[in-house]
């Protein structure tokens, strides 16, 4: 006969798990004898080996019980079941493992590569890591909100870079990043980049993350959001006066 302690020893188990298994039903608990201690026969130890044993193969404990009192060929064929699942989650997790290694690249995983060669390319180019975090953030966003836009966003990304006065103003705007937000330069580098909006200004309208971009913006920068803030209220007046005419 044996103590709790002991029957726990002897299956590799704790106290707590033993006491655990009486609380689901999976090993009955004997009753106190004369001096208050709970005794276990042999067969509850080896009920315990066996009930460890299904649980350390990821059996659901709820499937255990049946299993314990199964006919040989019930046993059998629910043991290819569990094998079958676990199995799928060998699979499962071998994918989990693929895809957290890809988090080495960072953008690689959430990202086509047609849009993580745009980022590098600006790498390339000399615009700080700040401000590339910022732009895959906005891709990210327009890949989850508007799918369809990328092919054409990431070609005028790459006829925007071939372009040396639109590669000037992304540097200019890099370097602006820690910049008061009353610093007397932002007028300037303002004035300029809204004259390239009026250059190249697009017929098509704003993308729809556009909102979550421009909080995005506010947050990396202020000096950002008042470029940005100067340049949608000028882009505003001037829809304005072309609608008074």
């Amino acid at each position: 006969m044996l103590k709790i302690g002991q029957l726990a020893a002897t299956a590799g188990v704790s106290v707590r798990t033993v006491r655990h298994y009486h609380q689901v039903g999976l090993l009955p608990e004997p009753e106190r004898d004369a001096s208050g201690y709970r005794r276990y026969r042999a067969q509850a130890a080896v009920d315990l080996i066996r009930i460890r044993t299904l649980a350390d193969a990821g059996v659901p404990l709820a499937r255990i019980d049946a299993l314990l009192h199964a006919q040989p060929a019930e046993f059998a064929s629910a043991i290819v079941d569990i094998d079958a699942e676990l199995r799928r989650k060998i699979d499962q997790l071998g994918e989990y493992r693929s895809r957290i290694a890809q988090l080495a690249g960072g953008e690689s995983l959430v990202l086509p590569p047609e849009v993580v060669a745009v980022l590098n390319r600006m790498r390339g180019l000399g615009i700080g890591e700040r401000r590339i975090q910022l732009e895959r953030d906005a891709w990210i966003l327009m890949r989850a909100l508007d799918p369809q836009a990328v092919p054409q966003r990431v070609r005028e990304k790459n006829a925007a870079f071939d372009d040396p006065e639109t590669t000037r103003l992304y540097l200019a705007c890099d370097q602006a990043v820690d910049w008061d937000p009353n610093d007397p330069r932002l007028d300037r580098l303002i004035d300029e980049l809204d004259a390239w909006e009026i250059a190249y200004e697009r017929e098509s309208g704003p993308p729809r993350s556009s909102k979550l971009v421009s909080s995005r913006i506010s947050e990396a920068s202020p000096a950002w959001q008042r470029i940005l803030d100067a340049l949608n209220h000028r882009a505003l007046q001037r829809r304005n006066a072309l609608a008074d005419n």
